[in-house]
């Protein structure tokens, strides 16, 4: 007689009542929007949104149970590249539409006639429409931008850009209008501000506008007026096309009343691609209490004044930085302060292509802000081969390195990268200075093995000694740097290596 033997009970699934099985399918929903490790949001994969498509079919049962609870679902009809379209509006349920058409893949795939006319036909049903992705040739993108001319009364998600530069200046219909529309992306328009589209979508959560071109640049006024109807803003994003003199905007600020203030109690995310001038001139009308992230992106400029900047950073109690890490490469200089919590909760990078311009521009910056980095106590000075700087232009003057390092009192490791050793320790000679007026704080300053000689950074630690506050000087071995360092522009994320940097 054969051993009973205790064997774990199986349920099948055509077994499950209607609500668990409903509970699984509610858990295969993809997740659209998600937030990347630095709280942007990243648009998913929206045909994913066909997952109850193959369920349907499973079985009779599924199929009235998907069906019937479609609205608490969520499901959608997706449009997409090669979807026929008329057929499926013809033959589906009338679910609401995702029209998605991101970049096409490879060098000479384009948008066809055929999608254009799929793309309009499905826009011309409003009251249906959820999500719209096109990211399109201008071309393209100008003839479907002109069936947006009503109003699209369940529209949740906006995100319309050309995939590249172009001097074309797109423009939203006067009449267009959506709601209950959550997240906004706009790339190369003119003034989305004049459309109703803003003033009518006062749920926003994420609003970017991209690209503005220099002619139709934005009086602070004009843009802080509709933005202060928009109170559930977590996400903000102002970017500029190209710069224009500092000295010219501030010429057109002086002669024009700033009168709107805008106070956005759940802004956590604000990053802004320009001059100095135009973010000076909107900062001290905003109030931001609740701000955790913030990515400013300057153009070259010769001067910098950042006044407003100080205070503003000063009024949100969550930007308290403890490392800061300044990345010197042959596009630009990029700044990552981080907090307590090891978190880049604030970025700034300066577009200028040489090595002394780029120590010139932050240290003018960083003298205003240097109040909030009282507390930091690691400088990392990490350095990329800046393969297009002219010969002249590899070194910058020691003055403007002292400057720089004199806005970190608190430091009190620095680590210096084997491209700017010998920079460093030529701007750390005192010259008869005071052996503390410079980084009085500083304990161990930290360089790649091989980089130093006996004479190197010899002087700084001498006088240090001699006063009683003595330096480590260390080394270390760097390993190879197979990572990325990357910030936030107007264009979406770009990865900085020690080549040129890439959009992605």
């Amino acid at each position: 007689m054969r051993p009973r033997v205790n064997r774990p009970s199986i349920t099948y699934i055509h077994n499950l009542n209607d609500d668990s099985l409903l509970s699984i399918f509610y858990l295969c929903r993809p997740n659209a929007f998600e937030l990347g490790e630095r709280g942007d949001v990243r648009w998913g994969n929206w045909v994913r949104e066909r997952w109850w498509y193959k369920f349907v079919h499973v079985c009779r049962r599924w199929r009235y149970l998907i069906l019937d609870t479609a609205s608490y679902l969520r499901l959608c009809l997706v449009c997409t590249y090669g979807t026929p379209v008329a057929d499926m509006l013809a033959n589906s349920p009338p679910f609401p539409l995702i029209i998605d058409h991101p970049q096409p893949i490879g060098p000479n795939q384009d948008i066809t006639t055929q999608d254009e006319e799929r793309i309009t036909l499905a826009l011309q049903h409003r009251n249906r429409v959820r999500r719209i992705n096109l990211r399109l040739p201008a071309p393209s993108l100008q003839k479907l931008i002109k069936v947006l001319d009503d109003e699209f009364p369940i529209l949740e998600y906006l995100y319309i850009a050309p995939p590249t530069k172009h001097n074309t200046l797109l423009v939203l219909p006067a009449t267009f209008e959506a709601p209950q529309l959550r997240l906004l992306t706009l790339n190369h328009f003119t003034s989305p501000i004049r459309s109703r589209l803003l003033t009518t979508s006062i749920g926003l959560v994420t609003l970017a506008l991209r690209w503005i071109h220099p002619s139709t640049y934005l009086h602070p006024n004009h843009l802080l007026e509709p933005i202060s109807l928009l109170p559930q803003l977590e996400t903000l994003e102002i970017g500029f096309l190209s710069p224009i003199p500092n000295c010219e905007v501030e010429r057109q600020l002086s002669q024009m009343l700033i009168i709107t203030h805008v106070t956005l109690p759940h802004l956590q995310w604000f990053t802004f691609w320009g001059i100095s001038a135009h973010l000076e001139a909107l900062l001290p009308h905003v109030t931001a209490p609740s701000l955790r992230t913030l990515r400013v992106h300057f153009f070259n400029q010769i001067s910098f004044s950042v006044p407003h900047l100080l205070q503003f950073m000063k009024t949100t109690g969550s930007l308290r930085f403890s490392n800061i890490r300044f990345l010197f490469y042959h596009e630009a200089v990029a700044v990552f302060a981080i907090s307590q919590a090891r978190i880049e909760d604030f970025v700034m990078q300066v577009s200028c292509r040489h090595l002394d311009w780029q120590v010139s521009s932050i240290a003018q910056v960083f003298t205003v802000l240097s109040p909030l980095f009282s507390m930091v106590e690691e400088l990392d000075l990490d350095y990329r081969t800046h393969t297009l700087s002219s010969k002249g232009h590899t070194q910058a003057d020691h003055t403007l390195w002292r400057e720089l390092l004199g806005s970190f009192g608190g430091v009190k490791t620095l680590r210096v990268h084997n491209g700017l050793v010998g920079e460093l320790s030529r701007s750390l000679q005192l010259d008869g200075a005071p052996p503390l007026d410079l980084l009085p704080e500083l304990k161990e300053l930290v360089c790649p093995a091989g980089s130093m000689d006996d004479k190197t950074f010899s002087s700084f630690i001498h006088e240090r000694e001699v006063v009683g506050h003595p330096v480590n000087l260390t080394t270390e071995v760097v390993p190879i740097d197979t990572g990325s360092y990357f910030f936030v522009s107007s264009t979406g994320r770009y990865y900085v290596n020690p080549d040129p940097i890439s959009p992605r």
